[in-house]
């Protein structure tokens, strides 16, 4: 079969694609239209609590799902990739200690700042396959952790509590909660349907086709290293958004959101919803959060417990969860 077969194969209508159409459409619609009803149903108990524990995992299903774009879509692992999210959270936490609290500002600090590291760190990275790959970003984000560490002036190892969210021209829409849980959720959206539509793209046909034979893709006239920093790039700049909406929805920044546990947390994220589906992320980021906490209810060593459930869902889910759902984006 040639390369350019593969590349239009989502495209041939013999192989069923529509009903598969279908289903893609059908859950991610489900998966949307709950997260936009949980404030309404967080009226009837805990509404802060609810509020709370939902935004958390958006913001971590948003993070996921830019690794997704790495991983499920191009095979670049990266075990640095919370870093990202730890250059959007301080770009929020030192502008706003020196009195720059405009959401709008943080939010182009932290996608410039996140930019420029990506380029640079990318393009070093991409030299590189396979172990070499995982272990050199696994050693830019432990730089940017150890970095973070260093800098006294803004907590150093203990973090940085934020004296308030980020103000929206001036008024401080944020401080409310279901507004911030809003917010996140466009955030959450938008970033599915742009990922969803490069994916669908002739750029994300080309990625899926270098991460099966970058030789082939190559030799047809395709160069793997720019569509792969592209890609870098990309997903490096939507983590950044995310450490912006962390940080605001906790309040709180710390080196540790770019330390390679984070990062690990996120591979765990997408393997439980399924690699290479996006909808399937944002499954995986919920069924980790939601793991994490009722687990850690009984043991502080909770993540004993969670490592055989992946294992199980490794060995007999390949799809993960959304593969069990019967539906890949």
């Amino acid at each position: 079969m040639a390369v350019n077969d593969l590349i239009d194969l989502n495209a041939s209508p013999a192989l069923g694609v529509p009903a598969r159409a279908r289903r893609v459409v059908i859950l991610p619609l489900i998966i949307f239209v709950l997260f936009a009803l949980v404030p309404l149903a967080g009226l009837w108990g805990s509404q802060g609590f609810v509020l709370s524990i939902v935004t958390r995992i958006m913001v971590l299903a948003l993070a996921a799902m830019s690794l997704d774009l790495l991983i499920g879509y191009g095979a670049m692992i990266s075990f640095g990739h919370a870093a990202f999210v730890g250059l959007g959270a301080y770009s929020v936490a030192i502008l706003s200690s020196h009195g720059i609290t405009d959401g709008f500002v943080h939010l182009g600090v932290a996608l410039s700042v996140s930019f420029v590291f990506a380029l640079i760190t990318g393009a070093i990275s991409l030299r590189t396959k396979g172990v070499y790959f995982i272990m050199i970003t696994l050693a830019f984000g432990q730089m940017l952790y150890f970095l973070g560490t260093s800098l006294a002036a803004y907590g150093g190892d203990d973090g940085l509590t934020l004296a308030s969210r980020s103000t929206l021209l001036g008024s401080k829409l944020l401080k409310n909660d279901v507004v911030l849980y809003y917010v996140v959720f466009g955030f959450l959206l938008g970033a599915y349907l742009l990922l969803r539509g490069i994916v669908a793209s002739r750029f994300g046909r080309v990625l899926r086709g270098i991460r099966e034979n970058p030789v082939r893709m190559e030799a047809i006239g395709f160069a793997p290293y720019r569509y792969q920093l592209t890609a870098y790039v990309i997903a490096g700049m939507i983590a950044a958004v995310a450490g912006c909406l962390l940080a605001n929805q906790t309040e709180f920044v710390s080196p540790a959101y770019a330390s390679w546990q984070r990062s690990g947390d996120l591979i765990f994220a997408i393997v439980l919803g399924g690699l290479g589906s996006l909808h399937g992320a944002i499954i995986g980021a919920a069924a980790f959060s939601l793991l994490a906490d009722i687990l850690s209810h009984y043991t502080e060593h909770w993540a004993l417990l969670f490592g055989p459930i992946l294992i199980l869902v490794v060995l007999f889910a390949r799809g993960g969860i959304g593969g069990l759902l019967g539906s890949k984006s």
